[in-house]
């Protein structure tokens, strides 16, 4: 990694808080509890327009020659000499308001043998008294002594500029040129939001780095996986659940068939059942795994082969649902497996030579498209993705996990031609119409193609209350089969299309008002009813006129008028 900036320390003085205020997220969990970070949290940044790669690391909790016990502080000490190692520039974090320490004089001597340029950042420097202490930190026998504050931000220009001015110049290929910066994706909606008809920068395949993201529950081997790909130990690993806290950006390349593709890892820390949370650094780790889902492109779920399918597997994979991901699942540790496997295949091919019968007996799993066929029922709700069986300890079909990447991540810059698709949707409604109570009938209009990741299309009908979510995979279904999208989520929004013409049936006016909103005209004399028989009060019926069994007059109306 080119212009490399390494934050050092000894544990609990500020340096995850640093390296948060300098890229400007909360990347890195900040607590008071020492020994937090564990592994080299890494992120690439830029300090008025000139790029370069911002380093967190653990703290440096032991003295020179002093021997522990913990193999996750052991392992933290380690991380962070690869990190001095790979610095241009290292920045030593130490705390005003404790003074120097031991571990500070440990530190700095490490750090003198290195013989890379050493900025000391004086945290914690919140008033004008504490920076009378900054002279005590010369004793360090450094040079520049800079104070910042992490928590409020003061400071943070004098270090950074400081520190650009010691990376090395760029090259002239790396100086950046105007309009070159890649253009920061679009957010995208909500779950269950109505997406819109959108630009077409949605349906441009993405030039960045594809983002994988490897979750799962703790102690599956997320972390041995990411190391067994990049073939170091870029991660701490520990039989310990729980040793991976923050989320963690591996950088990633890979060549296949003379092409160079470049993807990012993210390693996540164990997700547990919310109830069994009860430490605020497991909370916020958590929360860092369910963030790197979402800003993932291709989610890997990593399951224990040696557990099975549990609970806590089934709602991790209904998170990278909800999310609308794509997805891989890989059932870790299938070394266990291997040769029990291979020994029932064994037998249940005797069985078939020797024409054993089996009615009535449950059917023994031994092939591994049987498993996964069973892994598929299980995870129903997520049976669209690809099944992998890998083993990071011996390296068993990595390769088919890194081929299963590539391919879903083509399925995901797919565009599918409007005119197909039509085609498409129209034969599966034709053949299948939604249930309706009311027995209404689903007409369509048109569909199109509205983002490619997730794979989302807008479909204008005439009803699109008629659209549930049986109806919705049954159409997934047909594209599927018609498409591919294998690993992938697709997203169908009904529309309903608006009515341009207006009806010809208009309804019938109010009660003393017109078919345009007007007052009735009034018609016979003031003070009657303003409607269409003059002399009728409001309210009376009309005098019905007296038969003749009620006394009227005999005889035609012109006899009347003679009488």
């Amino acid at each position: 990694m080119p212009n490399l900036i390494a934050i050092v320390g000894r544990p609990n003085v500020g340096k995850s808080a640093l390296f948060n205020r300098i890229v400007k997220k909360r990347i890195a969990i900040v607590h008071d509890q020492p020994g937090v970070t564990r592994d080299r949290v890494s992120v690439e940044a830029e300090w008025h327009g000139r790029p370069f790669t911002l380093v967190d690391t653990g703290g440096i909790g032991l003295l020179r020659g002093e021997k522990s016990t913990d193999v996750i502080l052991r392992a933290a000490v380690e991380q962070v000499d690869i990190a001095i190692e790979a610095a241009n520039v290292i920045i030593l974090v130490v705390n005003v308001q404790e003074g120097i320490v031991p571990l500070d004089r440990e530190v700095a001597q490490r750090l003198r043998q290195s013989g890379k340029p050493i900025l000391i950042a004086v945290n914690k420097v919140d008033n004008f008294n504490a920076e009378k202490d900054l002279v005590d930190f010369a004793q360090l026998g450094f040079d520049q002594l800079i104070p910042v504050s992490a928590i409020h931000g003061n400071g943070i220009e004098d270090l950074m500029d400081t520190a650009m001015a010691l990376l090395p110049p760029p090259a002239p290929d790396e100086v950046p040129v105007p309009g070159d910066a890649p253009t920061p994706e679009p957010p995208e909606p909500a779950a269950g939001a109505e997406p819109a008809v959108t630009d077409s920068h949605k349906l441009t395949p993405r030039k960045f780095p594809l983002k994988i993201a490897i979750v799962g529950r703790p102690n599956v081997g997320k972390s041995s996986i990411i190391n067994a790909l990049t073939h170091s130990q870029r991660v701490i690993v520990s039989p310990i659940p729980g040793t991976t806290r923050d989320a963690i950006d591996v950088p990633f390349e890979v060549e296949t068939e003379g092409v160079r593709q470049k993807y990012i890892l993210i390693d996540t820390a164990g997700m547990r059942k919310t109830r069994r949370v009860d430490d605020t650094v497991e909370f916020f780790s958590v929360q860092r795994a369910e963030e790197s889902i979402i800003r993932s492109d291709i989610t890997v779920l990593v399951i224990d082969a040696e557990a099975g399918i549990t609970e806590q597997d089934k709602k991790i994979a209904d998170t990278i649902v909800e999310h609308r991901r794509a997805c891989i699942i890989v059932l870790n540790k299938w070394d266990l497996f291997d040769a029990k496997v291979r020994e029932a295949r064994e037998e249940e091919i005797e069985k078939r030579n020797q024409k054993v019968r089996t009615e009535g007996q449950s059917k023994e799993l031994t092939t591994l498209s049987e498993f996964g066929s069973w892994v598929q029922e299980k995870l129903f709700f997520l049976d669209y993705a690809p099944v992998i069986f890998t083993s990071a300890k011996t390296g068993f079909h990595l390769d088919r996990l890194l081929e299963a990447v590539r391919y879903v991540a083509a399925q995901l810059q797919q565009k599918i031609p409007t005119s197909i698709l039509n085609r498409t949707l129209r034969d599966a409604m034709e053949h299948r119409q939604p249930v309706s109570e009311a027995g209404h009938h689903l007409k369509f209009y048109y569909a199109t193609q509205v983002r490619l990741a997730p794979p989302t299309f807008l479909l204008f009908v005439n009803r699109d209350e008629l659209f549930s979510d049986q109806y919705k995979k049954f159409l997934s279904g047909e594209m599927r089969k018609a498409f591919g999208y294998e690993g992938c989520p697709i997203v169908l929004a009904p529309k309903a299309r608006p009515k341009s013409i207006e009806p010809v049936r208009k309804p019938k006016p109010a009660h003393g008002k017109s078919a345009h909103g007007r007052p009735a005209r009034k018609f016979g004399k003031p003070g009657k009813f303003p409607g269409k028989f003059p002399g009728v009060t409001p309210g009376k019926r009309r005098a019905k006129k007296p038969t003749r069994s009620q006394g009227a007059p005999r005889g035609s109306n012109r006899a009347k008028g003679r009488r």
